[in-house]
Order: C-alpha cells, then sequence, then structure tokens
C-alpha cells in the first residue's frame, strides 16, 4: 500500500523549517482553536498527494507538547484510504503560527500559516518554500467569496492562480 505524503519525508530530508520570503506567520495564533479537522479545499502539485482527493488533515495535542498530524485521503485508482501520521512543533513561541512538521524520523519541513480567519474556519498553509501551500477550511464547502480572499493572498505572495489544484469546490451564497 503507497502512504499518503510518503514523499513528504524527501522534502523533510532537503529542506528546513525556514519562513519563504514574504510570508509572515500569523500572530496572535491559538494552538487551542487550530485543533481538530481540516479539508483541503486547494494544494500546490506535488507527488505525494497525486491522485487524492476528501484530504483531511486532523491535528490533536501530543503528551510532549507537540502536535499529532493525521493526513488522510481517498485514492481513487486503488480505491482506497491512504493515511500518514506525523507530528508538529512550533519554532519559535507558541503564540506565532510557524511550526515545524515530521512525517519522517528527525526530518522537519516548515510550516506556517500565513493567513488565518479569526473564527480559525480558514487557513493559507505555506511551506519551506512558495512551492508548497495548501488552502485548509472546516467546512468542506467554504464560500467562493472566503475562498477568493485566500487565493488573492496566496497571489500576493507569489503563488500564481493556475498552480492551484482545487480538490473540493467553494460554494455560491
Amino acid at each position: 500500500m503507497r502512504y499518503i505524503f510518503l514523499a513528504l519525508a524527501a522534502l523533510l530530508t532537503a529542506s528546513c523549517t525556514q519562513v519563504p520570503t514574504g510570508v509572515t506567520p500569523v500572530t496572535p495564533f491559538d494552538i487551542n482553536s487550530y485543533l481538530g479537522e481540516w479539508h483541503e479545499i486547494a494544494r500546490l502539485d506535488h507527488s505525494f498527494e497525486q491522485g487524492l482527493t476528501e484530504v483531511t488533515a486532523q491535528y490533536s495535542l501530543r503528551e510532549d507538547g507537540g502536535l499529532k498530524v493525521i493526513n488522510r485521503g481517498y485514492n481513487a485508482a486503488e480505491e482506497l484510504w491512504e493515511e500518514a501520521e506525523g507530528k508538529a512543533y512550533f519554532v519559535a513561541d507558541t503564540k506565532t503560527g510557524r511550526l515545524k512538521v515530521s512525517f519522517f524520523g528527525p526530518f522537519y519541513g516548515g510550516y506556517n500559516i500565513a493567513k488565518l480567519e479569526p473564527d480559525y474556519s480558514m487557513a493559507l498553509v505555506i511551506g519551506p518554500s512558495l512551492e508548497y501551500a495548501w488552502l485548509l477550511s472546516r467546512s468542506p464547502a467554504p464560500s467562493a467569496e472566503l475562498c477568493q480572499r485566500y487565493f488573492n493572498s496566496a497571489e500576493a505572495l507569489g503563488i500564481k492562480p493556475s498552480q492551484w489544484i482545487k480538490i473540493r469546490s467553494c460554494t455560491t451564497n
């Protein structure tokens, strides 16, 4: 069975926990408000998620003070759900949305929350470079207006609209 995000391990071994130029992780940040399930609305193209739909990320607290991360997605070609478990820790202080995440041993990659709704209903996450980005929502079908605001923010950072793979549809009111 192919593990979801297995290639993320290669990314993590080759990258670091840096913040890309132009990205400012959100502050103040409350980890307890960020916990729970998020739906992937859009992502940039990567082999470790290729062909996956209905992708979710589940965040919960670990006993060591970090976060447990469960990424899950449906692989229609193989007709099965794939799942990967990782861990995340704050890079600096706990009031800034800047973490490091690992799905493979001691190797970590940057997880920078670049934009976040005040009610924690949508987030724009940027990895260690602008080649890695995700639009996450608490709802599997957020409003089109909210999605567009986040796509605009990503574009202002240098991510072209054509780069996004849209996994779920944003709804019109």
